[in-house]
C-alpha cells in the first residue's frame, strides 16, 4: 500500500470515528461494533492492497478451484467487491457502506422499542398504503414494488410515485408485502445494462439479527460460508443433497443447525430445490423461491434470479381447511414433508428449540396470511407417481394443472390459442419428439390423457413443437467476463449435440440482459399467438433437417432489429407477433406466462410419462420448485426475462453449444 492509500484510509478511518462518536452519543450504541469495523476496514484494505498488486490467476486456476469444492472458507462480504478496482474506489465504496450501516443502526435503536405488528389495524393501514403505491397488477411479481428502493422505480418506465419513507431504506430493511422477482447482483455485471434492480443474498435475509428461524434449501451448498449470513443461536434447518446411497437423513452439522435429506431411489437423481423460510422475531415470515445454490459463486460470478414475499402473521391462528390443496402453503408444506423437512423439525423442537415459531409443518397454513400470494408453486417430487391425483401433484402434470387453475389454457381444436415457448436453463437434457410434445402438451394446460392412448410409435413420430431451447454458444461463453473459466455450471454433453435426432434447430443463444456474465437461471417466458404463423404449426417439411442446416441454411426469414449489446440476428415476423399480437388485446386478458425456479428444461426435472390415459405414471428424478405467474403485456414480458428478446437462434454449422468436454482449460483440469 503507497503513501496516497495510507492518507485515504487515516482520512476515512477518522471521519467514520466522528460519526461513530455522534451516533454512540445519541444512541448509546456500544463502541465494540465501531472497534470491530476499523478491524475489518484495515483487513480489507489490506487485502485489496495485495490483491491489486498481485497478478490475476490465470482463467483455468480460477475456474477450476470452484469446481473442486462445494466447501468454501467464510469471508466478509466486503471480500466480494472486484479486485480490479482501484484502491481508492473500494475505500470509497466501504465509506459509503459505512454511512448507511451507521445510520441504520440508528434508524434501528430508536425503532427497537416498537412492535412492528403493535395492533392489527397498524399493520392492516400500511399494508394499505403500501398496495397503494405498488405496480398497476399487484398479482404477478413487479420490480417496481412499494418496497422497492427509490432506484428501482426510476428505472421501470411505470407511472408510479414512490413513498419517500420506504424507498429510501436500504434494500434489506424492506418489506415485499406483493412479491418481487429480481436478478441477482453480480460482480462482474453492476450496475446492470438493462437497470433492472437486484437482489443480494444479505437483502434477501433482511437484518439477520431478527432471525429467529429458517428453513434453506440448495442443491450445493458450502455450509461454512452460508453459516457466516446467520447469528449463531438462530436456529436453521438445511434442506441438501443426499449421499451416493440415496437414503433420507438428518444430522446435527453446527451449533444450531440441522441438515436433512430426503430419499432418493438408488441415489439416483438431484435435491434440487433452491427455496428459504425465514421467520423473524415480530411473527413475519419470508419466502423466498430461487435459482442459486448456497456457495459464493451463484452469488458472484454468475447470474441467478429470485422471488421472494413477506408474509404477515394472522391476528389467531385458523383451522386449515383439509380440503384445500392446490393453494400456495398447502404445496409448501407438501414439499416440506418430501424433503424431510418434517423429522428434522421435529428434532429440533425436541431437543434445543421448543418455542419455533413453526411448531409442525401445518402451522404454515394456519399461523400466516397468504392471501396477497398470487403466484402459484410447481413442484417436481423424486419418485414414481401412479395415478391422476398423485401425477398433478409434480413436474409438466403439475404445469399443466396450475395453467388451468390460472384460466391460461390454450384450449383444442380450431379455436385453440397458438403458443410458443423460450426455455432458459443451466444444463441441457437428452430430448425426443416424444418428450418435447409431451411437455409442450402439458405448457398449453391441455391434458395428457388427450394423447397417452395414442400408439407409441406415432407419438415418436411427431414433428417438433415450437420451443426455443436456450443455452450459451462457445462464442459467448468466450465473450464473458471471465471467458471459458466461468463455463463450469453450463452442462451440454458433445453425445448430446452430436445425436442423430437431436433438435439442434430449436436451439437459441442465451444472452443476459445484465451484461456479459452467464446465467444460471431457469425460467420460460410462453407467449400466446393471435393468428396461425408457420413455425406455430410445424411439420417435418417447415423445420430444417441438421444436413439442411449445416449448409448455412438454417436462419429464418425475418426484418433486421436492434437489440442493444446483442449479437443478434434478425427478428422473424412470429416471433414479434407472440407478443406484440396479445398486447394489443385487452390488459386484463394474459398474453403469457413465465415460470421462474430450479427446473432446468430437462426430463429429469420435468418428468416424463407413462401409462394409459385412465391410468398414467410421472417419473420424476430430480426434486425442483418454481414459480409460476401470467403475463400482461409486452413491458411485462421484458421486465420479467432475464435474457435479451428475441434470442439469437443457432447458425447450425457455425454456432456450437458451449461444451466443457471440449475446453482444453476444463480439459486440463
Amino acid at each position: 500500500m503507497d503513501n496516497s492509500d495510507d492518507d485515504l484510509a487515516r482520512a476515512i478511518t477518522l471521519s467514520l470515528m466522528e460519526h461513530g462518536s455522534s451516533l454512540n452519543h445519541d444512541s448509546h450504541y456500544p463502541d465494540v461494533a465501531e472497534l470491530q469495523f476499523q478491524q475489518d476496514l484495515r483487513r480489507a484494505i489490506k487485502a485489496s492492497s495485495s490483491e491489486s498488486n498481485t497478478p490475476r490467476l490465470s482463467s483455468e486456476d480460477s475456474g477450476s478451484s470452484q469446481l473442486k469444492s462445494n466447501v468454501t472458507t467464510p469471508s466478509l462480504e466486503t471480500s466480494q467487491t472486484d479486485t480490479t478496482a482501484p484502491p481508492n474506489s473500494f475505500l470509497t465504496e466501504r465509506a459509503q457502506l459505512e454511512r448507511e450501516r451507521l445510520a441504520r443502526l440508528k434508524r434501528q435503536r430508536s425503532e427497537e422499542n416498537q412492535d412492528e405488528l403493535s395492533s392489527l389495524s397498524t399493520k392492516r393501514q400500511n399494508l394499505s398504503t403500501l398496495r397503494s403505491h405498488t405496480d398497476e397488477r399487484t398479482h404477478t411479481p413487479s420490480t417496481s414494488s412499494a418496497s422497492s428502493s427509490k432506484a428501482s422505480g426510476s428505472v421501470n418506465s411505470q407511472k408510479a410515485t414512490p413513498n419517500p419513507a420506504v424507498s429510501t431504506n436500504p434494500v434489506v430493511d424492506q418489506l415485499f408485502w406483493d412479491g418481487e422477482l429480481r436478478p441477482t447482483a453480480n460482480l462482474h455485471s453492476m450496475p446492470r445494462q438493462d437497470g433492472k434492480p437486484t437482489f443480494r443474498l444479505t437483502e434477501v435475509l433482511g437484518p439477520k439479527s431478527q432471525i429467529t428461524f429458517a428453513m434453506i434449501s440448495s442443491y450445493s451448498t458450502a455450509v461454512s460460508w452460508i453459516y457466516e449470513f446467520f447469528e449463531p443461536r438462530t436456529p436453521v434447518i438445511i434442506v441438501a443433497q443426499p449421499d451416493l446411497t440415496g437414503q433420507a437423513g438428518i444430522k446435527n452439522i453446527l451449533p444450531n443447525w440441522v441438515m436433512t435429506v430426503p430419499f432418493l431411489r438408488n441415489g439416483h437423481g438431484c435435491q434440487h430445490m433452491k427455496f428459504m423460510l425465514i421467520f423473524y422475531e415480530t411473527g413475519r415470515l419470508r419466502v423466498v423461491i430461487s435459482t442459486a445454490n448456497l456457495i459464493d459463486y451463484d452469488w458472484r460470478n454468475i447470474e441467478n434470479a429470485v422471488w421472494l414475499q413477506d408474509i404477515p402473521p394472522l391476528p389467531q391462528p385458523c383451522p386449515q381447511d383439509l380440503r384445500i390443496t392446490n393453494d400456495f402453503p398447502s404445496i409448501m408444506e407438501h414439499v416440506l414433508r418430501s424433503v424431510n423437512v418434517r423429522d428434522a423439525l421435529t428434532n429440533m423442537l425436541t431437543h434445543e428449540h421448543p418455542n419455533l415459531p413453526l411448531q409442525t409443518i401445518g402451522d404454515l397454513h394456519s399461523k400466516w396470511d397468504w392471501s396477497k400470494v398470487k403466484v402459484k408453486l410447481v413442484p417436481s417430487i423424486a419418485g414414481k407417481h401412479e395415478g391422476w391425483p398423485k401425477v398433478v401433484q409434480s413436474g409438466h402434470p403439475r404445469l399443466m394443472k396450475t395453467l388451468r387453475d390460472l384460466g391460461l389454457r390454450t384450449g383444442k381444436g380450431k379455436a385453440a390459442k397458438e403458443l410458443a415457448i423460450e426455455c432458459q436453463g443451466s444444463s441441457i437434457g437428452t430430448y425426443s419428439t416424444q418428450w418435447l410434445n409431451e411437455f409442450y402438451y402439458s405448457a398449453r394446460g391441455e391434458s395428457a390423457e388427450d394423447w397417452l392412448d395414442e400408439p407409441k410409435a406415432r407419438r415418436t413420430k411427431l414433428p417438433w413443437p415450437p420451443v426455443k431451447i436456450l443455452f450459451p454458444s462457445l462464442r459467448t461463453v468466450k465473450g464473458t467476463v471471465l471467458g471459458e473459466s466461468g463455463g463450469g455450471t453450463m452442462f451440454c454433453r458433445a453425445n448430446q449435440w452430436g445425436g442423430t435426432r437431436f433438435p439442434r434447430e430449436l436451439f437459441y443463444d442465451s444472452n443476459s440482459a445484465g451484461g456479459k456474465v452467464l446465467m444460471h437461471t431457469k425460467m420460460i417466458i410462453a407467449a400466446f399467438r393471435q393468428r396461425s404463423t408457420p413455425f406455430s404449426v410445424p411439420s417435418s417439411s417447415k423445420v430444417p433437417s441438421a444436413a439442411a442446416s449445416t449448409k448455412g441454411k438454417g436462419k429464418s426469414n425475418a426484418e433486421p432489429i436492434t437489440i442493444s449489446d446483442s449479437e443478434t440476428e434478425s427478428e422473424s415476423e412470429d416471433d414479434r407477433a407472440s407478443v406484440d399480437d396479445a398486447a394489443s388485446s385487452s390488459p386484463k386478458e394474459p398474453i403469457g406466462w413465465a415460470y421462474v425456479g430450479s427446473h432446468n428444461f430437462t426430463p429429469s426435472a420435468w418428468g416424463t410419462l407413462s401409462g394409459s390415459g385412465f391410468n398414467p405414471t410421472l417419473n420424476n428424478v430430480n426434486y425442483e420448485l418454481g414459480i409460476l405467474f401470467p403475463l400482461y403485456s409486452k413491458r411485462e414480458v421484458e421486465r420479467v426475462s432475464c435474457f435479451k428478446r428475441p434470442p439469437r437462434k443457432y447458425v447450425l454449422g457455425e454456432d456450437r453449444p458451449w461444451i466443457q468436454e471440449e475446453s482444453p482449460m476444463f480439459m486440463r483440469a
